[in-house]
């Protein structure tokens, strides 16, 4: 059966993505709302509140992931996921995560509208702290979902301010005490994200949708190196255990030989905390994080590597503790929804791509247990995780449309 060609509506999506955007709005036009916060907890009833007006159910799971579900006409026939997540970067933009999770429902509602319905309910997903902002690591809802970590482990991380995830996770759900709760790992026919491409290959070829291949493989490590405080007119250097010293040892090794392997490695310091962080001490602990990431697996473990060895090496007379947070290799996406996202990019003249995603998403983790694909938009100089993040109205709209025709080839029948 050939589906048939429907439109989504292109203001009522962009209003809704400019809505969204006040909550946690910055002065210079970006957004601060972090997972787990009061500003999440306002944007999914705000979301929620759209998804009810148009008879969508929502339902949560023990990691504190939304779903909003559109019903199917048979009810035995696995789901289609779709969204993205809700949460940003302190200084994040209007479209990170953002446009995945409104393209999806506007997806619904177009559907609802029209009157038709999926042989398959079509459940809108909101993914718990991608951005692993505020609690690292980042998607961490994903994650709990398809079985790749467990819920004791994300409930006792913490954030900067001493609060858990567990805390934060109990307060969310209090927050919604009347919705339905699911099961983590839930079988499902397909989960399809869209995007921003939060780099410029589509901008710089003129291409208006990415099909997107992959994501590249990411490795994150937390380092603690632990001295003594001394008084820093006193201690002679050779009596001296400075733990800023030992990490501008191995930052320097680091960014020599891993950030220079190739042109495809991305290597990262992003993160430096020293304590006691005092004008007249010398430092006894800095902690640190590393963000290592490769298309070649192997490239990649053998980077990890010579990363924890370097730390062993160049710390003395500190210690060194080296923790992997994330240890993702490259994925591939399902090539059959790939090329539905193709063919649909072509019915509507819209100039596609395929092409691998250098950032991390939720639909890395849906990989490893359903079939999965993502829709990229392109965003204005490739910027991202930053308040003047921008997408053109048409492009939004263009993505949110190829997202409806996926879902109606792979929804119309069960």
């Amino acid at each position: 059966m050939t589906p048939p060609r429907l439109s989504v509506d292109g203001d009522r999506l962009w209003g809704r993505l400019m809505a969204l955007a006040g909550i946690g709005a910055l002065p210079a036009g970006g957004v601060d709302r972090q997972a787990l916060t009061a500003g999440e907890i306002e944007a999914w009833r705000l979301v929620i509140g759209w998804g009810r007006a148009i008879g969508m159910t929502p339902a949560t799971d023990a990691a504190g992931n939304l779903f909003l579900t559109l019903p199917g006409t048979d009810p035995a026939a696995l789901p289609l996921l779709a969204g993205s997540h809700l949460d940003t970067q302190p200084t994040g933009g209007k479209f990170d995560g953002a446009f995945g999770v409104l393209a999806a429902l506007e997806a619904a509602e177009t559907l609802h509208r029209a009157g038709l319905r999926l042989a398959r309910d079509l459940i809108v997903v909101a993914w718990m702290n991608e951005e692993g902002s505020r609690f690292a690591p980042g998607m961490m809802g994903s994650a709990a979902f398809a079985g790749l970590r467990s819920l004791g482990q994300t409930r006792t991380v913490a954030d900067a301010a001493g609060i858990t995830v567990g805390a934060a996770l109990d307060t969310l759900h209090a927050a919604f005490p009347d919705i339905a709760r699911k099961p983590f790992g839930f079988p499902f026919a397909a989960f399809v994200e869209p995007h921003i491409e939060q780099a410029r290959e589509l901008q710089d070829t003129g291409t208006v949708i990415g099909i997107v291949t992959g994501i590249q493989g990411k490795t994150t490590f937390r380092v603690r190196i632990d001295g003594a405080e001394g008084h820093a007119g006193t201690v002679p250097p050779a009596a001296r255990r400075d733990a800023l010293a030992s990490f501008a040892r191995i930052a320097a090794r680091l960014h020599d030989s891993v950030g220079t392997i190739d042109d495809a490695v991305r290597f990262t310091i992003g993160r430096i905390v020293a304590e006691p962080n005092a004008p007249s001490v010398i430092p006894a602990r800095v902690v640190f994080s590393v963000d290592l990431r490769h298309p070649g697996n192997a490239v990649r473990d053998a980077a990890g590597l010579a990363i924890e060895a370097a730390c062993r090496e160049l710390a003395p007379p500190c210690t060194v503790t080296v923790e992997r947070l994330v240890d993702a290799p490259s994925n591939d996406f399902d090539p059959g929804i790939g090329a539905s996202i193709a063919a649909s990019a072509q019915a509507r003249g819209l100039p596609a791509l395929p092409l691998l995603s250098a950032a991390g998403h939720d639909a890395r983790h849906l990989a490893a247990v359903g079939p999965t694909a993502m829709i990229f938009i392109p965003c204005r100089d490739g910027v991202s995780h930053a308040e003047h993040e921008w997408a053109e109205p048409s492009h939004v709209t263009a993505g949110a449309d190829v997202l409806l025709d996926t879902l109606l080839a792979l929804g119309m029948t069960p």
